[in-house]
């Protein structure tokens, strides 16, 4: 007020009404503020503030976020090592936290050694410290390291093994020849023969590769039963294509007595494949021919092949179901349906192991199954999502 009125002197009792209907008037109407440049100039540099602010943080962001590709390796590493160790599985057996001199003795560590590789996995809460005494820490389970126990009831560990096993590491030093070519896959470079003919050649392979489908099969059956049961209505035989040691099959069959299910892989497979009632164990080649029954149902086996081979052993499937209530149930990942659900990470992920590990293998999209049934002579299909990396895929004659 002091610029506008140089000679203003308040006292008491003095009205201020006609000087702020003075002051009043020597402000501009709020459109005519633009006349102000110094004003205008000032309003452009809080925004460039804002913007550098921004750029600032994003690129603080990434000075952290670069390091998880530099050492991205350590944390399926040190993982794989405590599977190793068993260090989830002694902690189970004793039903509470352990102290480290119990985990090494119990384990035959150096307790050092062990120490730095408890504190790296309790710090991004594999285990959890938790006070035992006044003077002593105990590492216990948390629902993370539940499912590193070997045998826990939503174990994750054979798939751990199978994924960080030397030979399915190997091809990812591969995966920029393959993007640039279109030659054999990184995985036969790398091993020499295709992850199926390495399988065959490699029992223990082939038996981890079966351990960790049935890690899957364990969380994904049991949503599957639970989200949309009415998938197995009227339901009398089911063939499992690809069913390695038949977890998934057993366990529908558990759930749905009624259903007596064929488990339908490779011959060297099923040879080792365990023994369960209601279900038969066939050997055989799905490109070839499929065994008859009202359905068949494939769990993470068409992600493995191109979209011709799809076609191919889906007209198998065709022929072996009931023309008029068959159906083939597809359980397999549908990528970009939902690209806010958590685990759509997964599901892309997959895809790129799917470029390292097979021929021509893919994870699809809604559409591109759209394409591989339609050309397989199927006239109708649903989804239905679960709470899994998968959808269940219904597919019709």
């Amino acid at each position: 007020m002091k610029a506008a009125f140089p000679y203003l002197n308040l006292q008491r009792g003095v009205s201020l009404s006609p000087y702020i209907r003075s002051f009043n008037q020597t402000i501009p109407p709020y459109q005519d503020l633009a006349r102000f440049p110094r004003k205008e100039k000032r309003s452009i540099q809080m925004g460039d503030v804002k913007v550098k602010g921004s750029v600032e943080a994003e690129d603080a962001q990434a000075g952290e976020d670069i390091w998880n590709y530099v050492f991205g390796y350590v944390k399926m590493a040190v993982v794989k090592c405590a599977i190793e160790l068993g260090i989830a599985d002694a902690i189970q057996n004793q039903g509470g936290p352990m102290t480290l001199s119990e985990l090494s003795t119990a384990l035959g560590c150096e307790p050092w050694r062990l120490y730095r590789l408890m504190r790296f996995l309790a710090h991004y809460k594999v285990f959890r410290e938790e006070p035992i005494s006044q003077d002593s820490i105990g590492y216990a389970l948390t629902p993370l390291s539940r499912r590193l126990v070997r045998h826990g009831e939503k174990s994750m560990a054979a798939f751990i093994l199978l994924e960080s096993s030397p030979a399915m590491l190997a091809p990812w030093h591969g995966l920029s020849a393959r993007v640039l070519e279109s030659g054999n896959s990184p995985f036969e470079a790398a091993n020499g023969k295709d992850v199926w003919s390495y399988a065959e050649a490699n029992p223990d392979h082939s038996k981890l590769i079966d351990e960790a489908m049935a890690c899957d099969a364990r969380v994904a059956v049991p949503a599957i039963i639970e989200g949309c049961p009415e998938v197995f209505d009227g339901l009398g035989s089911l063939v499992d294509v690809g069913g390695g040691n038949g977890t998934a099959l057993t366990m529908l069959v558990k759930a749905f007595p009624r259903i007596r299910g064929i488990n339908f892989d490779l011959p060297h497979v099923v040879a080792v494949a365990p023994k369960f009632d209601g279900i038969e164990n066939v050997g055989g080649d799905m490109f070839e021919l499929v065994p008859k029954a009202d359905a068949a149902f494939f769990m993470w086996v068409l992600h493995d092949w191109d979209d011709e081979e799809c076609i191919k052993t889906l007209k198998k499937c065709k022929e072996a179901i009931p023309q008029d209530k068959g159906k083939v149930i597809i359980v397999d990942a549908v990528l970009e349906e939902n690209r806010d659900d958590k685990l759509e990470f997964v599901r892309l992920m997959l895809d790129m192991v799917m470029m390292a590990h097979t021929n021509k293998g893919k994870e699809r999209t809604l559409k591109e199954w759209s394409y591989v049934l339609e050309e397989a002579g199927f006239t109708r299909f649903n989804v239905k999502p679960i709470n899994a990396v998968q959808s269940v895929i219904e597919a019709y004659p």
